[in-house]
């Protein structure tokens, strides 16, 4: 994606479209129409981190930029009637699904968390490339083969280690990360890598409503009622990095942690499936790490703020 098309929100402004290049100068264009249209608010579509650049120079031109979800502005221009799709069609649909207010500004990440960011996204696809070759490895009888994709997962687990100390080591550079880190790790089953993920995945871990961690992870059951029908509750959505990152240690959190496995029992004596137990138990870890990260922020800040009144 080398280029950017703009348009303005409402029906007046459907002639209003500005097509630059995806380069700082070509921002610098963006920025000055949309002070010229004096725009209170920027939308990007998230398009797997191409809005990115993007969002740190409106940013720091002095715009307020808010980040769209590509499947609600989908949905959002099939309601309306907007079954083409263009460029130009898309980014009148982007605004206007701006319009709505449901969107707020959001700052872009700082160069320590962007970097945390990139560093837990390269071990995920390190761990997926190492299983992927263990599952081949078992099906190979030829011993040359064999050999060979033996030492790709060698290799694979040297690579992950490798990051592993890289993402400690980042988590060190701030006060923040680092007491998160910690606190998030004296839950029996929570590794450094899980926690790892937690901060650069779900940033906003700590300033959140338990109820709202568990939304944004898509572990909270979603009602499906209508008139005097109660559907049933089931969960989707949400952000899937922290939801698969965090499942497989489900198991080892009952079996090291009392409260866990009481819950487990409980749902298991209620006949619930595996899977919705695995699910309620993630949950309950999402709600939990949420709050270990509120009391660790409130702690942080009045010692900050003990500090500078010294």
């Amino acid at each position: 994606m080398e280029r950017l098309d703009a348009a303005l929100s409402g029906q007046e402004n459907a002639r209003k479209h500005l097509v630059v290049e995806r380069t700082p100068e070509g921002v610098a264009r963006l920025a000055e129409w949309c002070r010229a249209h004096r725009v209170r608010l920027v939308v990007l579509e998230a398009t797997g981190g191409y809005e990115r650049l993007v969002h740190r120079l409106l940013w720091a031109e002095g715009l307020p930029c808010a980040i769209a979800n590509p499947r609600q502005v989908r949905h959002f221009a099939e309601a309306i009637g907007k079954l083409e799709k263009t460029d130009r069609i898309d980014a009148g649909v982007i605004a206007d699904f701006g319009a709505t207010g449901k969107l707020r500004p959001k700052a872009p990440d700082d160069a320590a968390q962007a970097r945390l960011g990139e560093l837990v996204t390269r071990r995920r696809q390190l761990v997926r490339d190492k299983v992927a070759c263990q599952n081949r490895a078992r099906l190979v009888e030829d011993e040359a083969v064999r050999a060979s994709i033996e030492r790709q997962i060698d290799f694979l687990r040297e690579e992950v280690a490798l990051f592993d100390r890289e993402i400690a080591e980042q988590t060190r550079t701030a006060p923040l990360a680092s007491a998160l880190l910690d606190a998030f790790c004296e839950i029996k089953g929570v590794s450094t890598a899980s926690a790892a993920l937690v901060l650069a995945d779900l940033p906003e871990i700590g300033l959140l409503t338990g109820k709202q961690a568990a939304k944004l992870t898509g572990t909270a059951p979603l009602a499906k009622d209508s008139a005097t029908i109660a559907g049933k509750r089931s969960t989707r959505g949400g952000r899937a990095s922290v939801r698969s990152g965090l499942y497989p240690i489900v198991t080892v959190l009952v079996r090291h942690n009392p409260d866990f496995a009481a819950k487990h029992a409980a749902l298991k004596a209620k006949g619930k499936a595996p899977k919705s137990i695995r699910i309620a138990l993630l949950r309950k870890l999402v709600v939990r790490l949420n709050a270990i990260a509120r009391d660790v922020r409130k702690a942080l800040a009045e010692s900050q703020h003990n500090a500078v009144a010294a």
